[in-house]
């Protein structure tokens, strides 16, 4: 009975380990792929506001550069578009799905463009005085709205998308995280409901074999004791308490003989 009772408490011992191992690697692993989603999604936010900002100082350097023909802008024009193209490449290298990438990488580049040739020969005519001279002229706010803040209007856009789009982008993992987080409860409810079934397997076992054949014996000698009525156990024992009732008879049987 005691190798019974103690395979049996090992066995709750060992399912409860195993369990709770299986538990903490998926709950590890869950932890893990929340922090990545949340570190992908934070990292995205960075990249995208370096852009915007870059962009706007870019903007408003070129304002002064083609409105005003402020040239001490041209530095900043250049920086701001600089910092743009480094944030993309960064996107890009850290990117999961680069797809989402593309357009913003053709409205770079089509800015950058824009940009270096405007640099480099201004709009033409007056505009290009104007940035010689550094007095500003009506042609050079006419290229401004009429091409400029297009493609700024397009690139901002396509900014935009490329926040919303890493957004969706992270779905499939959140998708594999609620799975995760399933596993990671499956092996504890199974283990709870085969515990809850080895308890009250114990239960009864114990009280057919432990606790009511002591009752049964214990009964048996208050009657002997009291009312000299013969020491009688109904049922059969097993194992230790089979062994315990023997002794219990032969210690009897020795009093009778020593009267």
């Amino acid at each position: 009975m005691r190798k019974r009772v103690t395979a049996g408490f090992l066995s709750i011992v060992c399912l409860l380990f195993f369990s709770g191992m299986v538990s903490f690697i998926e709950l590890s692993r869950l932890s893990r792929d929340t922090g990545e989603i949340l570190g992908a999604n934070q990292r995205n936010i960075e990249l995208a506001k370096q852009m915007l900002d870059a962009v706007h100082d870019q903007n408003m350097a070129m304002v002064r550069l083609s409105v005003f023909g402020d040239r001490s802008y041209d530095s900043l024009c250049r920086a701001g578009i600089d910092r743009l193209e480094q944030a993309l490449l960064t996107a890009q290298e850290e990117a999961f799905d680069k797809s989402f990438l593309d357009s913003l990488a053709f409205a770079t580049t089509e800015l950058r463009v824009l940009t270096d040739n405007f640099l480099a020969f201004g709009t033409g005519g007056a505009a290009a005085d104007s940035l010689r001279t550094g007095v500003a002229d009506s042609s050079g706010s006419r290229w401004y709205n009429e091409v400029y803040e297009v493609q700024y209007d397009k690139l901002i856009s396509a900014i935009n998308n490329y926040m919303t789009s890493t957004q969706s982008s992270l779905a499939p993992r959140a998708e594999r995280m609620k799975t995760n987080a399933y596993r990671a409860v499956t092996p504890v409810l199974i283990s709870l409901v085969v515990m809850i079934a080895i308890v009250l397997m114990f239960y009864y076992f114990i009280l057919v074999y432990c606790v009511s054949p002591v009752e049964r014996m214990d009964r048996g000698l208050e009657n002997y004791l009291s009312f000299r009525v013969p020491f009688t156990v109904k049922g059969e024992l097993k194992d230790e308490m089979l062994a315990l009732k023997e002794k219990i008879e032969s210690l009897i049987n020795l009093i009778k003989q020593s009267k």
